[in-house]
């Protein structure tokens, strides 16, 4: 059964690692682009949002650089949009601030008896597509809810914070006012 790899399997390098893509097919390290599993950027009421109506957000802030899954973020955005419309219908605006750019490839090696007939080892080690992730900086927002009034604060942060055990890296809310 294939499932996916720790957050903490992925490196939180400074440099973003070399992903070719190229037109010739030899000299590209990546041979496929994976589709992006997050459906939507912008939920809620736009409209509103659009005319200023909303008053006060609140933005989901990484406290570390981390590299994101895009089902991680899809995970998140259903969890909140889901919450958001039971506890405050029509009275939010949620955006999704970071895209999935980055391709993840995993080289995988087999051990045992007959590992020498399953592996090449290193030679041409591009690894295989996995997946996207987004590479978040530092202090980068994710997620940004505006809301109409301040009596709806306390359900969208009891909202963000089951968001907050989906995504592998610690975070903070900010509050303000538009």
């Amino acid at each position: 059964m294939a499932s996916l790899r720790k957050a903490s399997a992925y490196s939180k390098k400074k440099v973003r690692p070399y992903t070719r893509k190229s037109k010739i097919r030899h000299k590209s390290y990546i041979k496929q682009i994976p589709h992006n599993k997050i459906v939507k950027y912008n939920m809620g009421n736009l409209r509103a949002h659009n005319e200023g109506k909303f008053k006060f957000f609140l933005k989901l802030i990484t406290s570390e650089k981390v590299q994101i899954r895009d089902n991680s973020l899809e995970a998140c955005r259903l969890v909140l949009n889901k919450g958001l419309e039971k506890r405050i219908p029509g009275k939010f605006y949620l955006e999704i601030r970071v895209y999935p750019h980055h391709i993840l490839r995993n080289n995988k090696t087999a051990a045992g008896a007959v590992a020498d007939r399953l592996s090449s080892g290193m030679k041409h080690s591009f690894g295989v597509i996995e997946g996207r992730a987004a590479i978040v900086e530092k202090g980068k927002d994710s997620f940004f809810v505006s809301l109409e009034s301040e009596k709806d604060i306390k359900n969208v942060r009891e909202v963000m914070a089951m968001v907050k055990s989906k995504l592998p890296c610690k975070s903070k809310l900010i509050l303000g006012k538009i």
